[in-house]
C-alpha cells in the first residue's frame, strides 16, 4: 500500500500540531486533507493549501491514510457514521483519542484495518513531543514506517508491543508535561520568594529544564549518576537533595504516576463499551 494522502478527522490542537509539524518537515499541503465540523477551523488550513472535505465521509474517501482525532466521548458515533465507507476503503487508521483500544475501534468501524493507536504528548505543538505507538497485527511495515514519519515530525517516536503498555506511555509521557510545569511552577514560586522576578524565574528555570532534558536524550550516562555529578560534596546541590529524599520524592512520583496509569485503565474500561 502506498501511502499519499493522510486526512484528519477532527482539526483540534493536536491535529493542528502535527500538520505544523509535517508541513516544516516538507510534507506537501497537497497532500493533506482535514475535516472539522466547525468551518472556522477548516478555513484556517484552506488558507495553507491543505485540502478541506465536505463531510466525514469525504474524508475517508479521499486519503489512504486517516487520523482520528476527536473526543473520546464522541469515537464510538463518528466511526458508526463512516463505517461504511471505510469497509470500502480500508484506509490505515491512526488514533491520538485517549483512552479508546483499537479493538473498539474496529468494532465500531465493522470491519478488520490496520490500526495504530498513539499517545502523544503537548510539547508536539513545538515540535518537541513524546509520542507512544501500538500498532495491531494487520500492520505492516509500510505502515508503521509512515507513522514514524508523521510523529517524528512533532517530535520523538517510541513503538510498544503491548497495547496495555499505553497506560504506561499515558503516565511516562502524555500526562507528564503537566508534571513538569507543576515542578516548574513550584520553583518559580520559591524563587519569587527569594528575590527573583517572575520574567526571571521562568528564563532560568524554563531554560534549566531544557538544558537538563537535552542532557538526558544526548548522552548515555545512568540518570542517578548524571545527578550525583552535579552534586557537590557538601555543596547547595546536595543540600537540596537531601530535602527532596527527606520529603521521599520517590514516593511521590510513584503516587503520582501510579493515580495517572490507574485513571487511564478505568477511562479505557468507561470509554470502549
Amino acid at each position: 500500500m502506498n501511502i499519499t494522502t493522510l486526512g484528519f478527522l477532527g482539526a483540534g490542537n493536536m491535529s493542528g500540531a502535527i500538520i505544523k509539524g509535517l508541513l516544516a518537515s516538507g510534507f506537501a499541503a497537497s497532500r493533506l486533507w482535514v475535516y472539522d465540523r466547525n468551518q472556522d477551523k477548516c478555513d484556517t488550513y484552506a488558507a495553507f493549501g491543505i485540502n478541506i472535505a465536505k463531510d466525514a465521509n469525504h474524508l475517508v474517501q479521499s486519503c489512504d491514510a486517516l487520523v482520528l482525532s476527536v473526543k473520546p466521548q464522541g469515537l464510538k458515533e463518528t466511526c458508526k457514521s463512516i463505517a461504511t465507507n471505510v469497509a470500502q476503503s480500508k484506509p490505515l487508521i491512526i488514533s491520538v483519542v485517549a483512552a479508546i483500544p483499537q479493538q473498539s475501534i474496529a468494532t465500531w468501524l465493522g470491519t478488520d484495518l490496520a490500526i495504530i493507536r498513539v499517545m502523544p504528548n503537548t510539547p508536539s505543538i513545538v515540535q518537541a513531543g513524546a509520542s507512544g505507538l501500538f500498532a495491531n497485527a494487520l500492520c505492516n511495515e509500510e505502515q508503521k514506517a509512515f507513522a514514524d514519519t508523521v510523529f517524528n515530525a512533532v517530535g520523538s517516536t517510541s513503538w510498544v508491543e503491548d497495547e496495555d503498555l499505553i497506560h504506561s506511555v499515558t503516565a511516562a509521557a502524555g500526562s507528564a508535561p503537566a508534571y513538569f510545569f507543576r515542578f516548574a511552577e513550584a520553583m518559580s514560586k520559591a524563587a519569587k520568594t527569594q528575590g527573583l522576578s517572575e520574567a526571571q524565574s521562568r528564563i532560568l528555570i524554563g531554560q534549566t529544564m531544557m538544558g537538563a532534558a537535552k542532557m538526558i536524550l544526548e548522552t548515555d550516562e545512568e540518570l542517578g549518576q548524571m545527578r550525583k555529578n552535579v552534586c557537590s560534596p557538601n555543596g547547595t546541590t546536595e543540600r537540596a537533595i537531601f530535602s527532596f529524599n527527606d520529603d521521599n520524592i520517590d514516593d511521590i512520583v510513584s503516587n503520582a504516576m501510579k493515580a495517572c496509569f490507574d485513571r487511564s485503565i478505568e477511562l479505557t474500561e468507561l470509554l470502549s463499551k
